[in-house]
């Protein structure tokens, strides 16, 4: 396998590095909550966890979900920003925070989706369920559909809202996988997660978020409280090209759930750091491919590969590929033909396929034969 010179120049690099380990980071921080969750957004690498697969009540970090959804139905052109939605009674009389919208009248999208991220407004959640599914029971149908494609195996939903169910549950792990998904799949509408206030009927609401006023790294998500539920935030920060992201779920105060997060956000970032070791699609290797039009492919990966590791630990990685004994054609591309796998001081901390970059189509007669000569002496 011959390398291009990227590759070839990082694994000479990383062979000529020295082999001493380095002293570990010290440990997270001891977090007062019943479940918690601390993760690089990028390569999904856990940097601090309690509880992370225990069942437990969102409160209103179910809008994360109810927002995902609502997300989906814009992209998919089945509503717009500019749709009036007529509030319903229901929705008008659903206990818990609002935006106080009101019975009868008409309201944009825009403005509920507003309302429920910033004010978190339970009233703005019903109209929108309604407005896109016919009826909340219907909306949160998709929810759950939605849930089980995400791989939120632990996590059902009963409404769109977060208000106390005995059946309404998730993780910390499976909301940081809405969380993810939602900042990936919708760039777009993801940066009202960072507004610090809106007014709606002349009514002008904070976002709960405190971290938003204290950190101007944190962009992001979304606060929750119930009394059985405890005090929950998930927070999302920033800072220089690393983004992490915390859940943090039952803790005691306003105050606690503000304070646990940061601690949380701070650790990550100062004992850890985050490299893209390689973009998507981009060829790092080439290989020899018998009985094809073409006798080598180019072989990279099928999306970017990022690696969370401790600081100033870079030096110290090993790259280690495996290919399958001989690759024939046809080939298509995106096809697996081996694998890349990252090691730190002998602990694996990523492993991704290596794909085809393009297709090969079988050879002519001729030129399988004379492969297939060539085969024998090898």
């Amino acid at each position: 396998m011959s390398f291009v010179p990227r590759l070839q120049t990082l694994l000479l690099l990383l062979w000529l590095a020295q082999t001493v380990p380095a002293a570990p980071p010290p440990p997270p921080p001891k977090v007062a909550a019943k479940g918690y969750l601390l993760s690089d957004y990028h390569s999904g690498a856990v940097l601090a966890e309690q509880n992370a697969e225990k069942r437990l009540e969102p409160a209103s970090l179910t809008k994360i979900m109810t927002a995902y959804v609502v997300f989906r139905e814009l992209e998919a052109g089945h509503i717009r920003l500019q749709d009036q939605v007529r509030v319903s009674k229901k929705a008008w009389k659903t206990p818990g925070s609002r935006m106080f919208i009101e019975v009868g009248k008409k309201v944009s999208v825009d403005d509920l989706i507003h309302g429920m991220i910033i004010d978190s407004g339970n009233d703005a959640c019903v109209a929108l369920a309604e407005h896109v599914a016919g009826s909340e029971e219907s909306f949160v149908a998709l929810m759950n559909e939605q849930a089980r494609r995400l791989g939120m195996l632990h996590t059902h939903f009963v409404n769109a809202t977060g208000l106390p169910d005995p059946e309404h549950y998730t993780t910390p792990a499976d909301i940081l996988k809405v969380t993810r998904a939602l900042i990936h799949d919708f760039p777009q509408y993801y940066p009202i997660y960072s507004q610090r206030q809106f007014t709606y009927n002349g009514i002008t609401q904070k976002n709960r978020n405190r971290l938003l006023w204290r950190d101007p790294s944190v962009d992001g998500v979304k606060t929750g409280h119930t009394k059985s539920a405890g005090y929950c935030l998930v927070a999302s920060a920033k800072r220089e090209g690393m983004r992490l992201l915390s859940v943090v779920m039952g803790t005691h105060s306003e105050e606690a759930r503000a304070e646990e997060s940061q601690r949380l956000l701070n650790y990550g970032f100062r004992f850890y750091q985050t490299h893209r070791l390689f973009e998507a699609d981009r060829p790092l290797a080439r290989v020899r491919v018998w009985k094809g039009e073409d006798d080598a492919v180019a072989l990279g990966v099928a999306e970017p590969l990022y690696v969370t590791i401790p600081r100033g630990q870079y030096d110290k990685l090993q790259l280690h590929t495996r290919l399958r004994p001989r690759i024939t054609a046809p080939l298509r591309q995106g096809e697996e033909v081996g694998r890349l796998r990252v090691e730190l001081n002998g602990d694996v901390v990523a492993e991704v396929p290596l794909v085809a970059l393009r297709n090969v189509a079988e050879g002519g007669l001729l030129h399988n034969l004379w492969d297939s000569a060539l085969l024998l002496f090898e």
